[in-house]
């Protein structure tokens, strides 16, 4: 007769991971026009099935390393090939290279010739801000991680002036981050922290990734969209647009500030707004603490939070990534937070995401469970009773004067040492030597504090044979102080 267990439907891991990878239906496919296709990444690293992800998953690190060593014996890819002058260019990605490095170089350079108006630094300034929350408050929280729902018009915002921050489009930028997410900190992480403060801020864009390390997630709902759909699809135009045109048009229009609007509200206001969202993913796993988790890189620090608009403290947002929040405290700097909030007073936003207060606090108390259970471990507190030798009590009477020997909770403790620190005096020690102290100690003569208790636990030296043992002595203090107070209220 099959038991109950045997009964039961094991789960299909392979289907689970096309569910995740999002390869279980068909979802069509976006591709932008003309030259702007190529800025949204290569194909080559998407294209992976669910049964291939199952196999590395469930595969050992000895076995997946064996299977990749056969299969690169022969070739390998540029991006594992060692860094030589003639593989150079080979290695890197050159459209990124010229958006990241080149186009900004070209925009400081430009800067030293022609000094900024204070109006046209002042545009700049809005647009960053209207870019860099696109890229947080829409790239990141609304579509990444759905953690809020929008209107119309704030999804039309931020798919416009997020294309201005020259990161790629939605589509893109959202599959890369549930990737992220995903595997977090392993070779299929995009932005691997592993590899170091530069690989994880801009390195990962300026060369090739190799395509052993592909992945998928889910962006279902993303194409769903027809502003994601419409914005990937025309990305390079809106990027020119975003980045470059507009500010142009307006700062020559509005004050003769042609070249200005161009240099500092197009071209360097994007270069920071780059490294600003770069920052979330070294910055955020370089430099804080760890408050809710510690197995991976991410981190909180009011730093990054500064840096990026209220995306820094990043272990949480690992922890919980669908809250609407980074920062719980009210002092803590989340613009982004109070951006959300501020279109949900408008009925612009709305089902804004907060995991429970109770789910916050397991997650802090469980880490502050590890970190002292690490302290813990690094203290001396005696030997473990059920480790001791067991004694009768003729040879502990046949030790306990010369050896210095008190019974205690039916522990045999050696304090020879420690009679002349004893703080209520030598004699108070001597006098129990050989014999059973258990009610004195427990509060007759005196109420030991827990540091004396766990004093006491590190002279350890043997058990009572048949006696009545107690580890916790401090408890059991506590308790019979308890029991005589009672008895004397009676």
């Amino acid at each position: 007769m099959a038991t109950e267990t045997e009964q039961l439907e094991t789960v299909d891991i392979t289907k689970l991971n096309a569910i995740a990878a999002g390869t279980n239906k068909k979802v069509p496919r976006i591709v932008a026009s003309g030259f702007g296709g190529k800025l949204m990444g290569t194909a080559d690293l998407v294209k992976v099935t669910a049964e291939e992800i199952t196999k590395d998953s469930m595969e050992s690190l000895a076995e997946k390393d064996a299977r990749e060593r056969e299969k690169y014996s022969k070739i390998k890819h540029i991006s594992e090939e060692p860094w030589t002058f003639q593989n150079f260019a080979q290695k890197i990605n050159w459209l990124n290279a010229v958006l990241v490095v080149a186009i900004p170089c070209f925009g400081f350079y430009s800067a030293i010739k022609y000094p900024p108006q204070v109006k046209t630094l002042i545009l700049g300034f809005i647009l960053y801000v209207f870019s860099g929350l696109s890229i947080t408050a829409g790239y990141h929280r609304l579509y990444s991680h759905k953690a809020y729902d929008a209107a119309l018009p704030v999804r039309l915002f931020f798919a416009f002036f997020g294309a201005g921050a020259i990161e790629g489009s939605i589509k893109w930028w959202g599959h890369s981050h549930r990737v992220h997410h995903r595997y977090t900190d392993t070779s299929r992480d995009p932005y691997d922290a592993r590899r170091g403060f530069w690989y994880s801020h801009v390195g990962w864009m300026l060369t090739k990734a190799n395509p052993k390390n592909r992945a998928r997630a889910d962006i279902s709902d993303l194409t769903a969209d027809w502003v994601v759909v419409y914005q990937h699809k025309h990305y390079l135009l809106l990027l020119l647009l975003s980045a470059f045109v507009l500010p142009t048009v307006v700062a020559g229009l509005g004050w003769g500030d042609w070249w200005g609007g161009f240099i500092y509200g197009g071209i360097i206001k994007s270069f920071v707004i780059q490294q600003v969202t770069f920052c979330v993913n070294s910055l955020a796993h370089w430099i804080g603490t760890q408050p809710f988790d510690d197995r991976r890189t991410p981190r909180d620090h009011v730093i990054t939070a500064f840096v990026t608009f209220g995306e820094g403290y990043h272990n949480f947002h690992h922890e919980f990534p669908s809250d609407y929040r980074n920062a719980l405290k009210w002092y803590q700097y989340d613009p982004t937070k109070v951006a959300i909030w501020c279109l949900s007073k408008v009925g612009l936003a709305w089902n804004l995401k907060m995991f429970s207060q109770n789910a916050i606090e397991q997650g802090l108390i469980q880490q502050q469970q590890k970190k002292i259970e690490r302290m813990r471990k690094k203290l001396h507190w005696g030997s473990k009773v059920e480790d001791l030798p067991v004694w009768t009590r003729e040879e502990f009477q046949s030790r306990a004067k010369q050896e210095g020997l008190i019974i205690i909770s039916g522990i045999i403790h050696n304090v020879k040492n420690f009679i002349k620190e004893h703080p209520g005096g030598q004699a108070l020690v001597r006098a129990s030597l050989g014999k059973d102290a258990t009610a004195a100690f427990n509060g007759a003569v005196y109420a030991h504090s827990n540091a004396a208790h766990n004093l006491l636990a590190t002279m350890r030296v043997a058990v009572v044979k048949d006696g009545d043992i107690n580890a916790n002595t401090f408890e059991l203090q506590e308790a019979t102080m308890e029991k005589e107070k009672l008895e004397k209220l009676q």
